[in-house]
């Protein structure tokens, strides 16, 4: 309605405007036409100096204004002023069209039309737009999702590509067309932009070389109704018996607060099932699915929420993980400063898991120590290790109530780098030796512990006791360490229902980034129960109380109730989750496309984790066929020990990846992984229409963006462009609309406000 407007006052629309250059051509010589203006506008003064007193020396200055703007509007249409716009030869230049080919304009968001028919309808060969088009324009169609290419019309498309690459789009046209007088490109796509690739290469490229890319813009920004489920983080290992939390986005348009149910399945067996509230329509919301990894090796793990009733897109209700669960025993060392309950019922509790050994080195006396758990008699025999080397080969570490002043400078700064260097997992334990009341204030360690370490300043030497009564924090509620019975809501009440415990270390504040899972209610609480954070390569856990073993033996908790096994056994391998080996392999991605590209990488590092950038790690790619294929990895030169190739796999199926290293003929290891070659389905993700995108593409290059409802004046928009063959036209500005109102404004104006005065 805007651009109507304009056109009627303005004569033209405003894109000739915005191509042309103003300028005069007026018959008479410039000088000639200024000094009938000057002339017009002293008649104009005379006149009005002689009113005398009959008017006020403001009024003839209101007066002499108007005379003034029409003179002016009268001398702008004696120069002839015009517009030079360049605009196409007819059938002596190509334009190139290109339509998305890809799944998303299957999407029916069109009153009940797919967006590939609404284009296929747009651009129908007999249609009015290419019927315009064709007088003006050579035509050339083309195709695109992964790739480019050409077709004999839009009808031949069949929007079956499996992802859409603009960037390779526009290169490629840019590349076909390179060698025929090119007027510019039409692009029509829903802007979904899937293939991560550099837009503003070629968006540079085409501007450089003058060729304008008209965008039409297909589907709705909003998909309604719909419910999207993407995943965000989900652990590329675990040890089997894990709980483990997956976060995962929802989406939802037209079905907000409704109550669905979110599923996990392993390849078709149901691992677990909970009801969720969609979000606000369009709001994106974060929810925890959580499941325990039961069986060894790698699992292909579904979250899927049901298709519901007149849902636009149903292959975007699903997103699938490949996790590996690994059955294997991780040794965690727990180093305790004094014989005690605690000690006697954290090992009761892991005894049966088999995935978790605790060493447990415990001090009996000065300089006496007792092992358990070891598996030689030279293993801790000379008390705690002294030695990275010796440390580092355990992935979890447990400080119990023993004093910063038993340890070497030397050990505190290695207990540090235990988890900062060697990525390790440290648990402090509550009690009279721990934390502040043990000095580790000023210690390496009080940087990596989640909690500020502060002692309070008391007026005797009365140790601090106070009573705590334990509550989920929001963050605690959902985090897999705390679920101790099948679902949320009966692992809250759960812990709502628990007898209090004690500490002796008053810590009542978390450090910025770490998080509180369990906070304590007692005399001048509230306190620290349970805290974690990442630290470096690693992660830390504080449990400032004393006895958690009140969960197995107070006399309201029955017999066979498992709530301190569970929290124990989950406490410990939250505490050993993403702890590197000395060589550790990963993906870029757990699932790509047949024939794409994936990423092979590698952190190699020596038994004290040094990293080592003159290894030799080669990796070997098992296919789904079974055959073999060597891939050397490279060191990257950005990081210290990080070695990468990339490998595109052709086969679809599950690959294997085995990545070996070593150096001076020594052997570093070997590490596993895995990935799948299958359909991603990423076109029925962010399938809204992409409007940001798309006008950025329109404004970089000179062209225009458009809708389906304003392409009427799209062949004439394309033909005003200075690439390939042109020729300047002359648009006359004189006899706009708006001159000749403006004109009789001004003179209306005058000759009123004369008559008003008794002048006219």
């Amino acid at each position: 309605m805007a651009e109507r407007l304009f056109e009627l006052l303005f004569k033209y629309r405003p894109v000739v405007f915005a191509r042309g250059d103003l300028v005069f051509a007026s018959p008479w010589p410039l000088i000639v036409v200024l000094a009938l203006g000057a002339l017009a506008l002293a008649i104009g003064v005379t006149a009005y100096r002689r009113t005398g007193a009959a008017m006020s020396a403001r009024e003839r200055g209101g007066l002499l204004g108007l005379r003034i703007g029409a003179v002016a509007v009268l001398v702008f249409c004696l120069t002839g002023p015009a517009l030079r716009v360049t605009t196409v030869v007819p059938q002596q230049n190509f334009l190139g069209i290109l339509v998305d080919d890809s799944r998303s304009m299957r999407v029916a968001d069109g009153d009940g039309r797919t967006r590939g028919a609404l284009a296929t309808e747009m651009l129908a060969p007999a249609g009015p737009l290419m019927r315009a088009l064709g007088e003006r324009f050579k035509l050339r169609v083309f195709g695109f999702s992964e790739t480019l290419g050409r077709a004999d019309s839009v009808g031949a498309l069949t929007f079956d590509g499996r992802r859409t690459d603009l960037t390779e789009a526009l290169a490629a046209a840019r590349r076909d067309l390179a060698t025929v007088p090119l007027a510019g490109l039409v692009l029509v796509t829903d802007g979904a932009d899937n293939a991560a690739g550099v837009l503003a290469e070629p968006l540079l490229a085409l501007a450089a070389d003058g060729v304008p890319v008209h965008v039409v813009g297909v589907g709705r920004e909003t998909l309604t109704p719909d419910v999207e489920l993407s995943r965000i983080g989900a652990p590329a290992t675990v040890l089997e018996g894990t709980a483990v939390a997956v976060e995962l986005a929802v989406r939802a348009a037209g079905y907000e607060g409704r109550r669905v149910p979110l599923q996990v399945e392993d390849e078709g067996r149901i691992l677990a099932r909970t009801e969720i509230r969609l979000p606000a329509s369009g709001e994106p919301s974060t929810v925890r699915a959580h499941f325990v990894a039961t069986e060894a090796g790698p699992r292909r793990v579904r979250f899927s929420i049901p298709l519901q009733d007149g849902e636009l897109i149903a292959e975007n209700n699903a997103v699938e993980a490949l996790i590996t669960v690994k059955r294997r025993t991780e040794r965690i060392l727990y180093f305790e400063g004094e014989p005690r309950f605690e000690l006697k019922f954290l090992r009761r509790a892991v005894a049966e898991d088999k995935g978790v050994a605790v060493v447990t080195l415990l001090r009996t006396a000065e300089d006496k120590f007792l092992r358990l758990g070891v598996e030689d008699a030279n293993e801790l025999a000379a008390g705690f290790p002294r030695t990275r080397a010796e440390l580092f080969r355990y992935r979890g570490l447990i400080l119990g109530s023993v004093e910063a002043s038993f340890f070497t400078h030397d050990q505190l700064q290695m207990l540090a780098e235990f988890v900062s260097v060697r990525g390790g997992g440290l648990l402090a334990l509550g009690g009279r030796h721990a934390f502040a009341e043990g000095g580790w204030t000023e210690t390496p360690l009080a940087d990596v512990l989640p909690v500020m370490l502060e002692r309070t300043a008391r007026a005797d030497t009365t140790p601090f006791f106070t009573e705590v009564t334990v509550e989920l924090t929001p963050a605690g509620r959902d985090h897999p360490t705390l679920q101790v019975r099948s679902g949320a809501e009966a692992s809250a009440a759960r812990w709502d229902s628990l007898p209090a415990l004690s500490t002796l270390n008053p810590v009542r504040e978390v450090k910025a980034g770490a998080s509180a899972l369990l906070l304590g209610r007692g005399d001048g609480g509230p306190y620290v129960v349970l805290a974690t954070q990442r630290y470096g390569r690693g992660r830390s856990v504080a449990l400032p109380v004393q006895d958690s073993w009140i969960w197995q033996m107070h006399a309201d908790i029955p017999p066979e109730d498992e709530t301190h096994e569970a929290f124990w056994r989950q406490l410990l391998r939250h505490l050993l989750s993403d702890v590197p080996d000395p060589l550790d392999a990963a993906v870029s991605v757990d699932r790509v496309e047949p024939g794409r590209p994936l990423t092979l990488s590698a952190e190699v590092a020596d038994s004290g984790y040094v990293r080592l950038n003159g290894a030799d790690v080669q990796a070997t790619v098992v296919d789904p066929a079974g055959g073999e294929h060597a891939v050397p990895l490279r060191w990257t030169v950005r990081h210290d020990g990080e070695y990468e190739a990339t490998y595109e796999p052709s086969l679809a199926g599950r690959y294997e990846v085995r990545v070996t290293a070593s150096q001076g003929g020594q052997s570093l290891g070997q590490a596993t992984t895995y990935f799948e070659a299958g359909d991603v389905g990423a076109e029925f993700f962010g399938a809204g229409r992409q409007t940001g995108t798309l006008r950025r593409i329109a404004e970089e290059t000179g062209g225009r963006y458009y809708t389906p409802a304003n392409l009427r004046t799209l062949p004439e928009d394309v033909s005003f462009t200075e690439s390939g063959a042109t020729v300047v036209e002359h648009r006359d500005l004189w006899d706009m609309p708006v001159l000749l109102l403006t004109l009789v404004g001004l003179l209306s104006a005058e000759w009123i406000w004369r008559r008003h005065k008794g002048l006219a």
